[in-house]
């Protein structure tokens, strides 16, 4: 039996933690049918005894506990202000390096990522996050090789999975690793999970922060929002702005994450999204409108983007 330690965070996501549960319990669930038995042996962890009425039925302990597990799942929780929800969770910090040193395997869902690469043990490996929460990620842990395309990733004992469904791609890999492919393929039914799903750069949506205090930073962003079909250089971009060239674009990166022509490129192609979305535009339409001259440049640019062609974008997410 495979002990499981089920962390409970400050300021958990309900629904992440309830579907880590409902997965285990359904497999556990088909080895009693099959008179065997139980695969899971489920603890919650908490950093008290106290525990939300909705699990007291689970067994749960704290991380003053010597117990060894042998694989400990960290749910997605709130990233409204992520720093300080680190901060409220970091109790669980040394006991989670001292879980891995015990070759203890740790994997998170969603934005539980953000606890794990606070403990360090992250980086310098592969890990995938929430799409939209994937900037502020990589600005809290340059160190950690973010995958953002990525449904899920494996790097030794530690795996990551990106936003919502995610959570239950990670759980039938984690399944078909300690329990085969055969029970993974049972429970995927049960809860209507294609298996194959590694990509999750269709479900990601641009937005640039707008939360900081640099007027020449925010200007750009300003024409560059305002004039993305017309504009290709950053000349054009920034003629108007009084500072140098250099200085725009260093402060640009620094602030927002990326390049001006990167932030261009992003604009126009989250653009392009919304008129597959909601318009019967023809494609040359949708070339055009989102300021593209090229089209071979920008099926391109929108592939390596979104993880798929204009046209399987539009079959996938045109409101009808």
């Amino acid at each position: 039996m495979n002990k499981i330690g089920v962390l409970i965070p400050e300021q958990y996501k309900l629904l992440s933690v309830a579907a880590i549960l409902e997965v285990l319990e359904t497999a556990n669930k088909f080895q009693i049918d099959e008179a065997s038995k139980k695969l899971f042996d489920i603890t919650l962890i908490t950093l008290d005894k106290d525990v939300d009425g909705f699990f007291k039925t689970y067994n749960s302990e704290t991380i003053s506990s010597e117990i060894k597990y042998d694989l400990i799942l960290i749910p997605s929780f709130t990233t409204d202000n992520i720093r300080n929800t680190i901060f409220l969770n970091k109790p669980f910090i040394p006991w989670l390096i001292k879980q891995y040193n015990a070759k203890t395997e740790i994997a998170t869902f969603c934005t539980g990522a953000f606890l794990l690469a606070a403990t360090g043990l992250l980086d310098g490996k592969a890990a995938t996050t929430h799409v939209d929460a994937c900037a502020a990620f990589s600005a809290a842990f340059p160190q950690v090789r973010l995958k953002p395309d990525k449904t899920v990733t494996q790097d030794g004992q530690l795996f990551t999975s990106g936003g919502a469904t995610s959570t239950f791609h990670l759980l039938l890999y984690l399944l078909q690793i300690h329990c085969g492919k055969e029970l993974a393929i049972k429970t995927a039914k049960i809860f209507a999970i294609d298996m194959d799903r590694s990509n999750q750069s269709y479900f990601s949506s641009f937005q640039p922060s707008r939360h900081h205090n640099d007027d020449i930073v925010a200007s750009a962003q300003d024409k560059i929002e305002s004039n993305y079909q017309d504009v290709s250089t950053i000349e054009e971009m920034i003629k108007d702005i009084p500072s140098s060239r250099r200085n725009i674009v260093r402060r640009f990166k620094q602030v927002i994450g990326i390049t001006p022509i990167e932030y261009l490129q992003q604009t126009r192609i989250e653009a392009a999204k919304k008129l597959l979305e909601q318009t019967a535009q023809q494609m040359t339409e949708v070339i055009y409108n989102s300021g593209y001259n090229d089209p071979k440049a920008f099926r391109k640019i929108f592939r390596k983007t979104v993880g798929m062609t204009p046209s399987q974008y539009r079959d996938k997410f045109q409101v009808r």
